[in-house]
């Protein structure tokens, strides 16, 4: 099948989700459904094929992230039933001011989405976001945009996480100068999202209701019963995050296999998130008198609300696959390459279209490094690592309805997918079009 066939049925694709949704209201996960098997039927892939296919897209994706949800939303509720979230939002908002205070979560962010994956961080931290949007009477967009911008900055560009470390390693670039120059040019790029996301919240969007109302049954701080000190629920946030830190540091530094293997253990989200919930439990529990059973019954009711959520993450899941077994984007990767682009933009170029066509920026960025590998010949290392960093950037840009962090974000947040594509889709697409011009001038100063 031809190239701008396969590229002219993921553009219907896309428009027939996008109308399916916005226009006649159906259901996310039941419109990516339907769609996902049109688009697999359009780009005859095999018929025996399609069902396992679309299972493999779902149980990939949600393998890994319904048990982060889950475990997150347990945590959370714990949280805030106590007070505590309101708790942590007042008092950080008392020491900062209204103003500081999206700048100062954003800062955490970034530093958070060093080593968590994004999905965990924004997870884990989604909670304090309504916490702060109560507290200061914003919505949690005004929040969220910024903040989850700053943590898929760094899940895209800096090592450990899996789409930098392939690329480093298919281009034979030096880790630490990545490292290094990454960094610095991430640390710009979030900073610009702080402003690029004020620019974008200047107007109100409306949220779902049933976000609205989590974020407003967020519970305060009465005269009869004390939340927990807003220490202690940084405590509590913090410990997954170490734990996982513990287990990346380890698979580096620790030469014991066993010793590597426990701490690799230990570190693995899933695990780290439980131990969390356990803490919440003793800690929380006992300073807010809890039964057992009323941890778990809290617990218990924490689910339900994120059904709908692991539903449609799964259902972008299914979308990115078939998009995937389709060849529709490595034809479009293919046809960019065969333009003999200069280095830089070409690397951006091809990642960006990848991350567009199929959604996820680990796979977009793995294969352009890998469709770039034998062109870095002769190349001295700071070029390298350039190239390197621009194909990460681009793998930054364009999320949209066939990528599963659109719908941890827009669902979280309480946004419409019109209003998601308004906001979300700008935004990683401003800061991945930042971070290549960076890098570019960086690539002319070198």
């Amino acid at each position: 099948m031809s190239i701008s066939l396969l590229l002219t049925i993921a553009v219907i694709g896309i428009l027939l989700l996008l109308v399916l949704i916005i226009k006649f209201k159906v259901q996310p996960f039941i419109a990516l459904l339907l769609v996902s098997l049109f688009v697999a039927l359009a780009t005859d892939i095999p018929v025996d094929k399609i069902w396992s296919i679309m299972t493999a897209g779902m149980g990939g994706l949600l393998g890994h992230v319904a048990l982060i949800i889950g475990l997150g939303a347990m945590l959370g509720k714990l949280i805030e039933y106590s007070g505590g979230t309101y708790s942590l939002a007042q008092y950080f908002t008392n020491k900062l001011g209204k103003k500081r205070t999206i700048v100062a979560l954003s800062i955490a962010a970034f530093f958070l989405g060093i080593p968590v994956f994004f999905e965990v961080g924004f997870i884990v931290i989604i909670p304090i976001i309504y916490g702060f949007a109560k507290i200061n009477n914003l919505s949690p967009v005004k929040f969220g945009l910024p903040v989850s911008g700053a943590m898929l900055t760094v899940h895209v560009v800096l090592s450990p996480h899996p789409g930098p470390v392939a690329a480093i390693g298919n281009l034979n670039a030096d880790i630490g100068l990545q490292t290094m120059i990454a960094l610095i040019i991430s640390i710009i790029v979030a900073c610009l999202g702080v402003y690029y996301s004020k620019y974008l919240n200047r107007k109100e969007y409306k949220i779902d209701d049933e976000i609205r109302n989590e974020m407003m049954n967020t519970k305060q701080v009465d005269n009869t019963k004390s939340a927990p000190h807003a220490y202690t629920i940084v405590a509590l946030i913090v410990t997954p995050i170490l734990l996982i830190m513990v287990g990346t540091m380890g698979s580096y530094l620790v030469d014991n296999v066993v010793l590597r293997n426990y701490l690799s253990l230990i570190g693995a989200p899933g695990i780290a998130l439980l131990f969390a919930i356990f803490l919440a439990c003793f800690f929380i529990g006992r300073q807010q008198k809890w039964s057992i059973k009323q941890c778990s019954d809290l617990m218990e009711h924490s689910l339900p609300s994120i059904a709908t959520i692991i539903f449609v993450i799964g259902g972008g899941g299914i979308f990115g696959k078939v998009l995937i077994e389709s060849g529709i984007g490595k034809s479009l990767a293919d046809a960019l390459y065969m333009i003999h682009l200069p280095l830089i933009p070409a690397a951006f170029l091809i990642s960006l279209a990848l991350r567009a066509s199929q959604g996820s920026a680990t796979v977009a960025i793995i294969t352009t490094s890998s469709l770039l590998a034998e062109s870095t010949a002769g190349l001295n290392q700071i070029q390298i690592v350039l190239i390197t960093i621009s194909t990460c950037f681009g793998g930054l840009g364009l999320s949209h309805v066939n990528d599963a962090g659109f719908w941890v974000v827009t669902k979280y947040l309480g946004l419409s997918v019109s209003d998601g594509l308004k906001t979300w889709t700008i935004l990683t697409t401003l800061l991945g079009v930042t971070g290549f011009i960076c890098t570019w001038l960086l690539w002319f100063i070198v």
